[in-house]
Formats: C-alpha cells, sequence, structure tokens
C-alpha cells in the first residue's frame, strides 16, 4: 500500500506501521516566484525514513515536492503505472529483495525516471555499484537532511534530463551519419579507430564495435591503384601531426577486409577539445568507382567511333605520334593503311543506312583479326578505315598485312539477311620515307588509295612506287 505524504499542520496521523507521526507544515514562497513540481516516490521499509524524508521536503522552499512513500518493491512498480513520477528515492536495503535487483527492476520498469538511492555508511560499496548499473547517485542515510536531499533529488533529476538530452543528440548524430552517402571513420589522438559509420563498415568490412580501438592502417587498407604500394602517409596520421586538413592521394584504392577494391577519394581533418587541443581526427571518404568508370566511359566515347567503336581520327593522330617517336628510338619503319570501300554509297541507296552501318561493323571486325595486337585500326569516316602499323622490318610487312585485307574483305558479309561483297583500296605510306610527321603520313597513303582506286579498285598502292615489293 502507497502513502501520499502531504504537508499539513502539526496535526497527527498514522505511519505504515501504525505509529503516529506529524506532518511538517509547509514553507510557502514569495508570491509570483514559479515552484517546480517534483513527484518524489520513496521506496523504503523503515517508517522513519519516510517520516525523515517527509520533513526535509515539506520544508523545502525551491521547490514544490509530493512525496509518495510505498513500503516494498511490487507497490513501487504498480506507483511507476500513474506515470506522474519524476524521481525515485530508493532504500538499498528492502526486506523483500536486494538493492541491486530492486534498482534493475525499477530501471527496467521505467528506464527514463531517474533513480536516487540511499544506504547506511557501511553499505557504500552496494551504494557505488548501484551507480554504475544505472542510479543517478547516491546519498547517506545520515545525509537525508534539508541541505542534501533536495539537492541530490534535483541533481539526479538534471542529470537524467543531460544524459537523455545527450542521448537524442548522439541519436541525431548518429541517423545523420548514417544517412550520408559518405563514409565516416574518426580515430583518437594515437591513430586507433574510435567510430565508423554504416558506410564506413560497408566499404571497409569492420564493424564499428570490431574496428574499436585498432591501429587505423589495420582497418582502412590503402593502396595506389597502379603501382599496388600501399599509401606512405595517411592523410588521417598528417592531420593528426600538424593539425590541419589534408586529402588522399590521387588514384588511391580502398582494400576491404575480404580483399574487394573500391577507388576511393576523401578529406581528412583534426578533431579538437574546448581547448584547441588535438584529440582526435576525422576521415570522409566515398566510393568513386562509379565517377571513375564514367569518366573512363567519357574519354572513350571522347576518342572512339560511336558506331564500330574504333579510335577516332583523334586517338589513331596521337598513336601515330607515339609510334613516329618509337620508330625514332628504334631505328625501324612504320606504315599508315589508308582502307576506303569500294562503292560502298551503292548499299546505303539499294538498302539503306541501317544495314550500311552493319556492313561497316562487320568491316571493322575483319580489319582486326588482320592485324597484330600493337596494331591500330581506327574509322577515319563514312566508309573509310585507316590501319596504323607500327615498327615495321621493311615495306614488305605493310604489302603483306594490305593484301590480307583486301581478301578478307572480299568475302561475303552476311547483314541482316543479306549477303554482301565489298571490296576495298588500299594506300599506303611508309616513315620515314613518306613523312615524319602523322599529317604527313596521312596525306600521302590517302593520296596513294586514290591512286588505287584509279588503277582499277580492289587493290594497294604505295605512296612511293619504289618501294612497292610486288613492283616489278
Amino acid at each position: 500500500m502507497s502513502k501520499a505524504i502531504r504537508p499539513r499542520s502539526s496535526s497527527p496521523r498514522q505511519d505504515a506501521s501504525g505509529h503516529e507521526t506529524t506532518a511538517p507544515r509547509r514553507v510557502s514562497r514569495r508570491a509570483g516566484t514559479p515552484r517546480a513540481d517534483i513527484n518524489v516516490l520513496l521506496v523504503a521499509a523503515d517508517p522513519e525514513d519516510a517520516r525523515t524524508v517527509g520533513n526535509v521536503l515539506a520544508t523545502e522552499r525551491a521547490d514544490s515536492f509530493h512525496l509518495q512513500w510505498v513500503g516494498r518493491l511490487p507497490e513501487g512498480l504498480d506507483a511507476f503505472r500513474t506515470g506522474k513520477t519524476t524521481v525515485v528515492l530508493l532504500d538499498l536495503l528492502l526486506p523483500d529483495i536486494d538493492g541491486i535487483g530492486a534498482l534493475d527492476r525499477l530501471l527496467k520498469a521505467a528506464p527514463r525516471i531517474p533513480i536516487l538511492v540511499f544506504c547506511g555508511a557501511g553499505d557504500e560499496d552496494l551504494a557505488r555499484q548501484a551507480v554504475q548499473r544505472g542510479a543517478q547517485d547516491y546519498l547517506l542515510r545520515n545525509h537525508l537532511d534539508g541541505y542534501s536531499l533536495p539537492r541530490a533529488l534535483r541533481n539526479a533529476i538534471d542529470r537524467k534530463a543531460s544524459d537523455e538530452a545527450l542521448f537524442v543528440e548522439r541519436e541525431r548524430a548518429q541517423v545523420t551519419l548514417d544517412s550520408i552517402g559518405d563514409a565516416v571513420l574518426s580515430t583518437d589522438i594515437g591513430g586507433n579507430v574510435a567510430y565508423l559509420n554504416s558506410v564506413a563498415e560497408r566499404m571497409t568490412g569492420w564493424s564499428s564495435e570490431e574496428a574499436a580501438g585498432r591501429p587505423l592502417g589495420e582497418v582502412l587498407r590503402i593502396v595506389d591503384a597502379t603501382t599496388r604500394v600501399p599509401a606512405p602517409r595517411s592523410p588521417m596520421g598528417l592531420a593528426l601531426e600538424q593539425d590541419q586538413p589534408f586529402a588522399l592521394a590521387a588514384n588511391s584504392v580502398l582494400v576491404r577486409r575480404d580483399g574487394l577494391e573500391t577507388p576511393i577519394e576523401d578529406s581528412a581533418a583534426p578533431i579538437h577539445d574546448r581547448d584547441g587541443n588535438v584529440i582526435g581526427a576525422v576521415m570522409v571518404f566515398r566510393d568513386v568507382g562509379q565517377a571513375w568508370a564514367a569518366a573512363l566511359q567519357m574519354s572513350h566515347l571522347a576518342q572512339h567511333d560511336f558506331l564500330t567503336d574504333l579510335p577516332n581520327p583523334v586517338l589513331l593522330e596521337d598513336r601515330i605520334t607515339q609510334a613516329i617517336s618509337q620508330a625514332q628510338r628504334s631505328g625501324k619503319q612504320l606504315a599508315v593503311l589508308f582502307v576506303d570501300l569500294d562503292h560502298f554509297k551503292r548499299v546505303n541507296d539499294s538498302l539503306g543506312h541501317t544495314v550500311g552501318d552493319k556492313l561497316l561493323q562487320s568491316v571493322a571486325m575483319r580489319l582486326k583479326a588482320c592485324v597484330r595486337g600493337a596494331d591500330t585500326v581506327s574509322r577515319r569516316g563514312g566508309d573509310e578505315f585507316v590501319v596504323l602499323l607500327p615498327e615495321i622490318a621493311h615495306a614488305g610487312q605493310a604489302a603483306s598485312i594490305a593484301d590480307k585485307i583486301i581478301a578478307a574483305l572480299a568475302v561475303a558479309h552476311r547483314v541482316a539477311g543479306h549477303e554482301l561483297l565489298v571490296t576495298a583500296s588500299i594506300g599506303i605510306g611508309i616513315y620515314p620515307l613518306d613523312g615524319s610527321d602523322a599529317q604527313t603520313l596521312l596525306k600521302r597513303a590517302d593520296a596513294a588509295m586514290y591512286q588505287a582506286k584509279e588503277a582499277g579498285r580492289n587493290g594497294r598502292h604505295f605512296s612511293r612506287q619504289e618501294i612497292d615489293p610486288g613492283r616489278e
């Protein structure tokens, strides 16, 4: 059975044991001064404790305390159901249950209500254990006086409110960190992992709990994408050491715990305490694999023909220039073959551009099949193709490849239900005889191709006929 202890005049009343007691007189405050209503649930078996607490709280001027006393725990749990309790004052030496057990049950029943415990001087170790289990603070029984008790109750309420506010802020921060698309990782001053958000957990393969306390390099393994060499200094270490933000080196790859690799970019910054001292570092990093892929795709599209996916004239010219530099160093020759399909316009006019495009794709595939891996097949535009043969020993190699191309293209192409026959005229330019730069070689090969057409088509022609190995 619970009893509400209210301030009365000095009229007697009975306590839980049937003894008469006098409720203390409430002392009012000055008009206009706000007072907080604090509902205190006292869980104590000794009526003398209840009398003492009641007298103390009744004379408190700062706040309006309302005391409800229960002598055993089940009543205390029932009292929680009213939803009016502000703070609990718990005796750790209840007769029906040990103090820690009572505390655990109260915390489970109402985890958000602050609990202040009290005990005798000889049980102070038990009180400290109660604080470790979740009580806000403790008082010794001989300190249940007009100064210590109200102050301790208010502190317990304030501390619980602060804990709740801090929990809400942490939850808000946690939700925010887990909602952003970037990974977030923090370390302490020693460079050991302190925290990972959910994105960082997924990217590293480590849970925040597993990673906590481990060296950063064990959790965040970063290597150069090209050299495979681990980063010599992490941005986190530099941020800690030099107390300023740092970015990760370009072309960095994160190696996840299971070996999966992810291209990343990041920035790291030091964390300071309120006095400005560095106490750790935080790094924000993101998966740039899609960005890398998109950049590579854009670069590919800028350098390749949309229809055949062959190198376009821009990329071809660059490769010819590089091949010339290599030929100069090695003392070898190179060849440029200008390939033009004979009477291709007839295909477009009779069967349409869709069929014509598919025929060009078939031609591109056969051209690639005729050359070496180091050679380049490029679409010049329309029905014109260019083949670069770097580092040939003599002009005969170029003639041989040209003859091979002519023969391969002459075989019927099965395109969109049609069997199409097409021939090609090829002009050949040789470095260094026909020029020392890409533009000149292409011009000479183009002119030689027109000579091949004038000679009857379906054949090859060198820019300088005296170097033609087949010329008598």
